[in-house]
């Protein structure tokens, strides 16, 4: 006989949506949050245990789970489209409310600074892209822009049009960044030639680059910080 007990059938204190009212969202685990998003279980398995065989699917890692697309959260089951349309949602919805809360502070006077503009924004990607923040002469952000998308393994700046971009947004200033899906945050021997070259093809406009980020999953490396640039 199965020992499997939905969900109504627990104390209130072990029921998700009664805890979070009464102990608040803090109390809750990552598991306990997420079966609240998916609402049912299955027949066999409640809302928690799918929340838990979702989580482990992605090493229960949150940043993890943010890279799952849709079919890889329908592996699971018990997971149809509308339960992992949700949980992308959330995520998307939390990704977001990072990157609101760092533009309140638009002023770029250090790496962390650029960084919390830039990790937010490529941390769950499978693939690269390249970011350039277009800064005036107080270094406040005028304008965030992606300039490319490319595979898993690359991406393309054009060093022309970054510039281009700069003249047009009247930026004096600026900082770039890509992101390494590998996870390794050492920048390759391509990475820092086209740092350099942007570098002293600005220097040229009497534009500055202040910064080269490279975000590696949650963490970045800061070619200012290292003394490349």
């Amino acid at each position: 006989m199965s020992d499997f007990k939905s969900i109504k059938n627990w104390t209130e204190d072990e029921q998700p949506r009664e805890k979070l009212v009464s102990k608040g969202p803090d109390a809750l685990s990552d598991a306990e949050l997420l079966a609240i998003l998916l609402g049912t279980g299955t027949v066999k398995r409640s809302a928690v245990d799918l929340a838990r065989d979702i989580l482990g699917l992605a090493q229960n890692n949150l940043i993890q789970l943010g890279r799952l697309d849709l079919k890889e959260l329908q592996q699971i089951n018990g997971i149809g489209e509308a339960k992992a349309i949700t949980v992308k949602a959330a995520m998307e919805l939390g990704r977001r409310r990072q990157v609101g809360e760092v533009l309140e502070r638009p002023t770029i006077s250090k790496s962390d600074d650029a960084a919390k503009i830039l990790v937010p924004l490529m941390q769950d990607l499978n693939h690269e892209v390249f970011y350039v923040i277009y800064l005036n002469h107080s270094r406040k952000v005028l304008k965030i822009e992606m300039i490319s998308s490319g595979g898993f393994t690359g991406t393309v700046a054009d060093i022309k049009m970054i510039l281009k971009n700069c003249i047009l947004n009247n930026a004096n200033q600026l900082v770039i960044g890509h992101n390494h899906p590998s996870g390794t945050k050492k920048p390759s021997e391509a990475d820092k030639s086209i740092t350099l070259r942007l570098r002293d093809s600005a220097n040229i406009m009497d534009i500055k680059l202040l910064d080269h980020i490279i975000v590696a999953g949650n963490d970045f490396l800061s070619m200012s910080d290292e003394g490349i640039i």
